[in-house]
């Protein structure tokens, strides 16, 4: 079976590459490999994500399904307060960001975790661009897990192609979270951020168990 950039351990032989991209005034420098996802250049979707950062973002962040650490490294080069943590099932990918985290000259927490099986504490922020082809039950429990390890009042921000199911998502996170909108659209990726209430609690809505396997939700 061919490996997904959501496998825990690639198979796929090693294909290094490295590139630059600038980014809130930076020079940065990557390093990327097969089996991960959008090996060759930093993903729209994450990009406009980060472009999308909220003025006030601080303390503690997480960047969950990091990949090779590209919105970790562009969040911390926009909002160098705050104190990142990365996490990503694929261990190949993981290493990579932790590499990438370094060689910018920055600092931040790796998690190998499945999910959020392997975080704990709270967040005042969770950003992700989620694993659209592992399937709606995956995507949705990301969704879901992040309200669990959000702080009151905490951030959500996510993006999510419009032909992708991002009218579907957003409809689901307005009933998971306190507030749920759609903050940018360029390229068919939505930005949506959600936040929630002031006891960081809200109506479970739907348990997304219904799994696509087309590269929607």
């Amino acid at each position: 079976m061919a490996d997904h950039y959501y496998t825990a351990q690639p198979l796929s032989a090693h294909e290094e590459r490295r590139f630059a991209a600038e980014f809130a005034g930076r020079a940065l420098r990557f390093e990327t490999d097969a089996g991960v996802f959008s090996k060759q250049h930093i993903d729209p979707g994450s990009l406009l994500l980060c472009r999308c950062l909220p003025e006030d973002l601080h303390g503690d962040v997480l960047d969950m399904g990091c990949g090779w650490g590209a919105m970790t490294v562009m969040t911390l080069a926009a909002r160098p307060g705050v104190h990142m943590t990365m996490a990503d099932v694929n261990e190949r990918a993981l290493a990579l960001a932790r590499r990438n985290v370094e060689v910018n000259g920055m600092q931040a927490r790796a998690l190998l975790s499945d999910g959020f099986s392997a975080v704990e504490g709270r967040f005042d922020a969770v950003l992700t661009n989620p694993p659209i082809r592992a399937g709606k039950a995956v995507v949705y429990g990301i969704f879901a897990d992040a309200r669990a390890h959000l702080k009151p009042g905490g951030l959500l921000l996510t993006v999510v192609r419009k032909q992708q199911g991002a009218p579907s998502a957003l409809k689901y996170l307005q009933g998971l979270y306190a507030s749920a909108e759609v903050i940018e659209r360029e390229g068919g990726y939505w930005i949506i951020a959600c936040r929630t209430g002031a006891d960081g609690r809200k109506n479970a809505g739907s348990d997304g168990k219904d799994e696509g396997s087309d590269g929607t939700i």
